[in-house]
């Protein structure tokens, strides 16, 4: 009876890039080199804002937590990548590994919203309100930010987990895609989807718009500040300080809006792996590499700090 009573979770079996196999090969090689250049270029943004003095203040507070986060969110992701693509046979991920990539996965997606967000609130603060800033950009203020990005990220992983890994899924189910993403484990499950996967979708649309308005919101009032400055040279400087974190939010919010917030009649499995491979393993790469040559600042603190160890030797 107790054998009778056991519920057999399934295997899922990771498409992948299996079915473009000419592609396997230089993909590795692609995904390895970007996947090292990521580890580093985020290591040494922690490093660096841990090290110079000069990068003590709440926006590099947030960079230096962002780039903690793209280490976890490619390292969730990338090496079991690179595993499959090393090998023609081996893609199965049992039932508790797909929970666990797909619950990390969201956590920290989420965390890297709410934080580019907290960023965006950082610049507004100092832009339009420098002389309140101390007091609303405060190190209780920016504990507290970073705090509730990893909350809405726990909540809302554990939302989208409970509702989608307690329905019903076939014996042996293939997931079109390269890792445990939400939207093609949600398509697999045979009853009760609809349901679901409006609820999914909803939240889905709610963590990405939602933090996306109040970044354009920021931007709208620093857009206003800029305008009303008599100096040019000012200008330059306050526009060069946002620019950047521009280019890093466009970068993340358009290919997580394209992903998920679509029809599902218009979606392109191929293209689907595309952009997730876009936004999982080349803008986490591109992040440091911004925030390296378009921040003076950054920039000065990596110049400081090879000068130091060159005239150390």
């Amino acid at each position: 009876m107790a054998e009778k009573n056991h519920t057999v979770l399934p295997e899922f079996f990771l498409l992948g890039f299996s079915d473009i196999r000419d592609l396997q090969g230089p993909l590795f090689c692609v995904v390895f080199l970007v996947y090292l250049v990521t580890l580093m270029g985020n290591s040494l943004i922690i490093f660096l804002t841990q090290a110079s003095p000069t990068l003590h203040s709440p926006m590099y507070f947030f960079l230096h937590h962002l780039s903690v986060v793209e280490i976890l969110y490619t390292t969730t992701i990338i090496p079991r990548t690179l595993a499959d693509l090393a090998s023609t046979y081996h893609r199965v991920i049992s039932f508790q590994g797909c929970v666990a990539q797909m619950y990390v996965f969201i956590v920290l997606g989420i965390s890297e919203c709410c934080l580019l967000t907290a960023m965006a609130y950082d610049r507004y603060a100092a832009i339009c309100r420098p002389l309140h800033y101390s007091t609303l950009m405060s190190q209780q203020a920016c504990m507290t930010m970073v705090a509730t990005s990893w909350l809405m990220g726990i909540i809302t992983a554990t939302t989208h987990s409970s509702l989608i890994f307690t329905l019903p899924f076939p014996n042996h189910p293939v997931i079109p895609h390269f890792f445990c993403d939400i939207l093609p484990v949600l398509r697999l499950a045979s009853a009760g989807k609809h349901k679901s996967e409006i609820s999914v979708m909803t939240a889905t649309v709610v963590f990405i718009m939602v933090p996306f308005s109040l970044i354009i919101t920021s931007y709208a009032y620093i857009l206003g500040a800029i305008l009303a400055m008599a100096s040019t040279q000012s200008r330059q400087k306050v526009f060069s300080t946002c620019s950047s974190h521009l280019l890093v939010v466009s970068l993340f919010f358009g290919t997580a809006s394209i992903t998920y917030i679509q029809p599902q009649g218009g979606t392109s499995v191929i293209r689907d792996r595309i952009l997730s491979l876009f936004y999982t393993v080349i803008t986490p790469m591109l992040n440091p590499i911004i925030y390296t040559l378009r921040n003076k600042e950054v920039a000065g603190a990596l110049q400081h700090m090879m000068k130091r160890q060159i005239f150390s030797l």
